[in-house]
């Protein structure tokens, strides 16, 4: 095989001698800049003049944002593969996914014996990195909830916790040249890494069939295994041997190592910066056209290849061989070691059959054509954040992931408009605009996604002062279910718009929000109360009159768990001031603390991205099982509410009971302006429960007091539910809506709005 399609990769191979002014990690930076897309360097711990390339690794990505690392090879004989799992794991982690693993059975024996490792034979060494490869790749499986047991003869564990999970699929690439080595890298390795300088000529070429050879014999496909070459030259006016000469000559002498021997990676063996530039410069572009016009002629395209393992573990109803070309480098399928922390969300377990993560609103499109071609099984969108209702993933369907249409952009410093995607986070956004002195009221919650809160209302810190999320959105572009890309505002496609504020998840994917800014400029007050409430009904009464009396810059919400037999019930109270007056802040708080007794208490003054900022949880999201919680929009606190609330919390039947304030400016707007269902409340009530038979029959006395739910908090799709999300002839008219613009209910797996008929018919 010829050309395996892997895309181009082009790297750096410096020496870690220890110079002065850090020269190794200077060199790394420099080809960062360059554009160079991995540095590496040797492992020689018993070089004396050498750093320790472990620390250098970590230095290095440090120091740069985008760039690879890797050890080019690091020497297995002197470092415990077990140990070498979580520190691999932990840098790709620190990284961002930065990190490759390029492996070495060992060499130089004299010079590992005298640093305290084991002196093996050239075969026992191959049978150690073979253990080792597994050891690795069983700490990183935390799929396997069992703990890692090893009985090998060169490597034991007794039952290792696995652990942590990189941020990426880590690559493992060995450094092989001799045929025991090249056959282990076909049965178990993800890349080949040799140097050009050992082989003769022809010998490349032998070697790859070697590696592809065991490979099939192991039941792989051999374009599995990335091809990579460390290549030295030199740049000179008038043509020589071998990489000698100007640059159109390296071009010319490393086009057939793609062509004719499958090389994908080259990485340049040199401490010279201008030879590092010249290559970046000269010859990596230049080498890209060349592969690239090649491939188009051949009908050679660059694609993901799985094993026959993760082959087997793909869900039935998706057709896998059509994913779009645009989306499959960053689609994730079950076999995929991304797969687990791309699966469930904040509250609920999942295991999707597809992942599709976008880049662009092109492959937006894409994607959306491809659920629609596979449109039998269950689709989830999921924007940047948590997810509390879990209906961003499913079980065998599609996920189309939005994380990386995270974009943040200023559009007009005078009417404060911003343009934000729907991947990005509301702290993120926070923190953009913290800057100019704006911000846009978004939940309660920095990792909250723009995406899933922008179309279901938004009730956050500045609520009662600043209205919905969506009372501040003045535009939209959304791809429909026909893959047609259309804007949507007050002049464009109005009724859309208007049925996106509120219920937009039924009717397409939002690719970018504009938004009007509120201006702030100065720090908030940011209240975390918790009040002793044994006497319920009382407590709750008393915050109740406050919040309504207080007011508009005060925003707050209370939590409650459920009561239990002679324990104290204590309420935790969160709160936003807009002010950074601290008497003023006391003086909005003080009617609010005296509704019980207090026994804790925290005020400060912190800018609105430090508050977005608590209880943000970064890194991968592991929910399970499936979230029950119950909602209700409630237009006043009154007696006869808080004495049902009481009772519902005697049951045990709740273990999270949620009271957040409303009203204000969210009732300024016209109760028919948005799809969002009922703007006269001032509460918003939040139940959830392990057992949703329990749960349904303690809120099933809470009911009559709400006219309207908020879908982002709601789970129950039972009868009825839809009608309180969207009362008042709402659901009505978002059932036409849904008739023209997604006559085939493409997108029905998100608080499901079902078309009209009529609609669908005409449409």
């Amino acid at each position: 095989m010829p050309d395996y399609g892997h895309s181009l990769l082009f790297g750096t191979f410096i020496t870690p001698i220890n110079r002065p002014a850090q020269q190794p990690v200077e060199l790394a930076v420099l080809s960062e800049d360059l554009g160079f897309d991995l540095v590496t360097f040797q492992d020689h711990p018993y070089q004396p003049a050498f750093l320790d390339t472990w620390t250098l690794l970590a230095w290095v990505a440090a120091r740069t944002k985008r760039v690879h690392v890797s050890a080019n090879v690091l020497n297995l004989p002197l470092r415990p593969p077990a140990v070498i799992a979580r520190a691999a794991a932990s840098l790709d982690l620190l990284s961002g996914g930065r990190f490759d693993l390029g492996l070495g059975a060992g060499g130089f024996w004299d010079g590992v014996a005298a640093m305290g490792g084991r002196r093996l034979t050239a075969g026992q060494a191959v049978d150690a990195l073979s253990e080792a490869i597994d050891v690795i790749r069983g700490v990183w499986d935390q799929r396997d909830r069992s703990r890692l047991v090893v009985d090998g003869e060169y490597y034991r564990l007794s039952g290792a916790q696995r652990g942590p999970t990189p941020a990426h699929d880590i690559p493992i690439w060995l450094g092989a040249y001799k045929p025991r080595m090249l056959r282990l890298t076909g049965r178990k390795a993800d890349g080949w890494l040799p140097a050009l300088a050992y082989f003769k000529p022809g010998e490349l070429r032998e070697a790859n069939k070697t590696i592809d050879a065991a490979a099939e014999e192991a039941g792989r496909d051999p374009r599995q295994i990335r091809r990579l070459l460390n290549v030295g030259g030199r740049f000179s006016a008038a043509p020589g041997g071998m990489l000698d000469g100007p640059a159109k000559q390296w071009v010319e002498d490393l086009l057939p190592l793609v062509l004719e021997d499958g090389i994908s990676a080259f990485i340049l063996t040199s401490d010279d910066p201008e030879t590092m530039r010249r290559f970046a410069i000269e010859v990596v572009p230049r080498l890209r056209e060349r592969v690239a016009a090649e491939r188009r002629a051949g009908v050679m395209t660059e694609g993901t290849v799985r094993g026959s393992a993760a082959l087997g573990k793909r869900r039935a109803g998706i057709d896998y061989d059509a994913i779009p070309a645009s989306l499959r480098a960053g689609a994730v399928e079950p076999g995929d070691a991304d797969h687990r922390r791309l699966s469930s969300v904040y509250m609920r377990g999942g295991s999707p059959g597809l992942v599709l993560r976008p880049r662009t609103v092109n492959e937006v499109v894409a994607a959306v054509a491809f659920a629609r071609a596979n449109r039998e099984v269950p689709l989830g969108v999921r924007s940047g954040g948590h997810g509390i209702s879990g209906r961003s993933t499913n079980d065998g369907g599609i996920v189309i992931d939005l994380k990386r249409l995270n974009q943040i952009e200023v559009l007009d410093q005078v009417t404060r408009r911003v343009q934000i995607g729907p991947g990005a986070r509301w702290l993120d956004v926070a923190k953009a605009l913290e800057p100019r002195g704006w911000a846009i009221t978004s939940g309660d919650y920095g990792g909250v996604g723009v995406g899933g809160l922008a179309t279901a209302g938004g009730i956050g810190w500045f609520s009662r002062e600043h209205g919905l999320t969506i009372d501040h959105l003045r535009a939209v572009e959304i791809v429909l279910a026909d893959g047609s890309v259309v804007p949507a505002s007050g002049d464009e496609n109005p009724d859309l718009f208007w049925a996106v504020r509120g219920a937009g998840s039924n009717f397409g994917i939002v690719t970018s929000f504009e938004f009007e800014a509120a201006e702030l400029g100065h720090d908030v007050g940011w209240a975390q109360l918790t009040f002793q409430a044994n006497d319920t009904a009382a407590f709750l009464l008393g915050w109740g009159a406050a919040m309504e009396a207080a007011p508009r810059d005060v925003t707050t919400s209370i939590a409650m768990g459920g009561t239990r037999p002679g324990q104290p019930l204590f309420a935790q109270l969160m709160g936003v001031v807009d002010s950074d007056d601290p008497d003023t802040v006391i003086e909005r708080l003080q009617p609010i603390a005296q509704v019980a007794s207090l026994v804790d208490q925290r005020v400060q003054l912190m800018p609105y991205s430090g508050v977005m900022a608590h209880l943000v949880e970064e890194g991968d999201q592991h929910g399970q099982g499936e979230p029950h919680m119950r909602s209700g929009l409630l237009q006043h606190l009154t007696p006869e509410f808080a004495e049902a609330a009481a009772r519902v919390l005697a049951t045990g039947a709740v273990y999270l009971f949620s009271l957040r304030s409303v009203g204000g400016a969210v009732s300024d707007i016209g109760p028919d302006a948005t799809a969002y269902g009922d703007r006269s409340a001032n509460f918003l009530v939040v139940a959830l429960g392990s057992n949703e038979a329990r749960l349904d029959e303690a809120w099933a006395e809470l009911r009559g007091f709400f006219r309207g739910l908020y879908i982002s908090f709601e789970t129950s799709l039972a009868p009825g539910r839809l009608e309180r999300a969207w009362p008042d002839g709402r659901l009505d008219r978002l059932r036409m809506l849904k008739g023209r613009y997604d006559p085939s209910n493409l997108f029905r797996d998100n608080f499901n709005v079902v078309p009209s008929p009529l609609e669908s018919l005409r449409a």
